[in-house]
């Protein structure tokens, strides 16, 4: 409970912080569809309500608040709207259905498993290289920083159309995004865990004459275990990342996809509920590898 009890915490006030922005985000619109209905706001012209602050128009018009927390397409969703649209998403509709978030979720997770996999394997490898390479640390490593400096969001829909041009559409070019976002912290936690033996045990190894392939699998790769899941999981969350804002240029579906179409028709509701289906989806997948990482580290007797 002591662990849970800060969490819940936070949770608690971030929830608070958050009713209390709804009416400040929500008032101008409010009031004008209530002054269509025939109430009386103020101020009554729709000129000065258009200049009036929104703290300003929230203190004139307390009677509205209420109406704040129930607008359809609101500027600000209230957590209740987002909660309801999060659960009709994920349990009122068929998984089979383009409106499920399951269905969509479904998607996401398949392109991030992929890129996940596929830049975690060329993270490794290459972290490999560089310790083992003077010149791969020379020549791949600054490359490796410098192309975390591209924007995703210019380099995504590049990445789309020349794959699609080469007949890999679908799963593939969501993947290859994730899998550039999710390559570089594994390069960077695996070269570090790789390097962690201090001189007197690599000096130990070399006094038992043990070769290099040795000094790899009986040494840096138990030493590497904890940097590698450290990197892991930032490279999981990075890869839900790039296989949401892959999914933005095409029409497969997807929780990016699902966003861009609720933007497309201002459904905010939607959107956010697509947002914290990710954020939930994302966190399970780095709680997966935590309970990897514990069983792992277990049985190397590294716990």
């Amino acid at each position: 409970m002591r662990n849970v009890s800060p969490v819940l915490m936070v949770v608690a006030v971030l929830l608070a912080l958050w009713y209390l922005a709804v009416p400040v985000m929500n008032i101008k619109e409010t009031v004008t569809q209530l002054e269509r209905g025939g109430a009386q706001v103020v101020p009554a012209s729709a000129q000065e309500r258009r200049g009036a602050g929104h703290f300003g128009l929230v203190a004139k018009n307390t009677f509205a608040i209420p109406a704040t927390f129930v607008q359809d397409r609101p500027r600000l969703p209230a957590p209740h709207q987002v909660g309801a649209e999060l659960w009709d998403g994920v349990v009122g509709k068929k998984i089979t259905s383009k409106r499920s978030l399951v269905y969509h979720g479904s998607i996401t997770l398949s392109a991030t498993l992929l890129g996940f996999a596929i830049g975690a394997g060329l993270g490794i490898l290459l972290a490999v290289g560089i310790v083992h390479s003077r010149v791969m640390d020379k020549s791949v490593m600054p490359w490796a920083i410098v192309s975390q400096t591209i924007p995703i969001i210019a380099l995504a829909p590049m990445i789309v159309v020349v794959l699609y041009s080469a007949g890999l559409q679908g799963l593939f070019p969501k993947a290859v995004i994730s899998a550039y976002l999710s390559f570089f912290p594994v390069v960077v936690g695996m070269v570090k865990g790789l390097r962690s033996p201090d001189a007197a045990q690599l000096d130990l190894l070399k006094t038992y004459n043990a070769s290099t392939a040795q000094g790899f699998w009986k040494l840096r790769l138990p030493a590497s275990m904890p940097y590698l899941f450290a990197s892991l999981k930032i490279a999981i969350a990075a890869a839900m990342v790039g296989a949401i804002v892959g999914e933005l240029p095409v029409q497969g579906g997807g929780l990016g996809n699902r966003m861009l179409t609720g933007s497309y028709y201002g459904q905010t509701i939607q959107i956010w509920s697509a947002l914290f289906a990710a954020a939930i989806l994302a966190a399970s997948l780095v709680a997966l590898i935590s309970v990897i990482q514990r069983g792992t580290l277990k049985r190397m007797g590294l716990s």
